[in-house]
């Protein structure tokens, strides 16, 4: 079961690595949203509520990965884009190490999936700040639709956007990239 790379916390440091600079820090946004993936972007509360810079950007569908009315989340549902044409879905996933964002990963990948099947579709995911919950739910579609390894998918979405998922999340997306490879779903395996 334990192949090379397959120790979690390995794992877990090697993928802090790829999200800090040289002295180990992590970085905060530098702005509101970024494309991290063609058409999909990653981003904040801010221009999830800003309908019309939606629009501006050509999003046609939004996944809020912080549904839910507490300090921690953003209030949107399918009321609140209710005649703008955008497709909404909401998963209440909470930025804690324990929370379990795992069971949310297939349903996140079938709608960022069917966000980009559509014509000119574009995908807007986004949590409170675009730091933890959205950018695990994107990295978890790269690798479910796109059979990347959980660190290319890391870095590619970093490379992109200042991200910094909780150690929780990384652990559940290092699972993830063990049991794709387990069933020889990773390309670069």
């Amino acid at each position: 079961m334990t192949g090379p790379g397959c120790g979690f916390e390995v794992s877990l440091q090697q993928l802090n690595d790829l999200l800090t600079d040289d002295s180990g820090f992590y970085s905060w946004p530098t702005k509101h949203f970024h494309e991290v993936y063609p058409r999909i972007y990653v981003g904040n509360a801010f221009v999830a509520t800003n309908v019309m810079r939606l629009k501006r950007l050509g999003v046609t569908h939004i996944l809020n990965a912080a549904e839910g009315n507490s300090f921690m989340h953003v209030n949107t549902n399918n009321e609140f884009y209710a005649g703008t044409g955008v497709i909404y879905h909401g998963i209440p996933a909470s930025d804690t190490d324990h929370f379990d964002i795992s069971v949310y990963f297939e349903e996140a990948a079938d709608f960022i999936e069917k966000a980009l099947a559509y014509k000119n579709g574009k995908v807007y995911v986004h949590c409170r700040e675009g730091y933890s919950r959205s950018p695990t739910l994107v990295i978890a579609y790269l690798m479910l639709r796109q059979n990347m390894d959980v660190h290319t998918a890391l870095a590619m979405v970093r490379q992109k956007r200042e991200i910094g998922p909780n150690d929780g999340f990384l652990r559940q997306l290092c699972r993830l990239s063990q049991r794709l490879a387990a069933e020889g779903k990773l390309w670069n395996k």
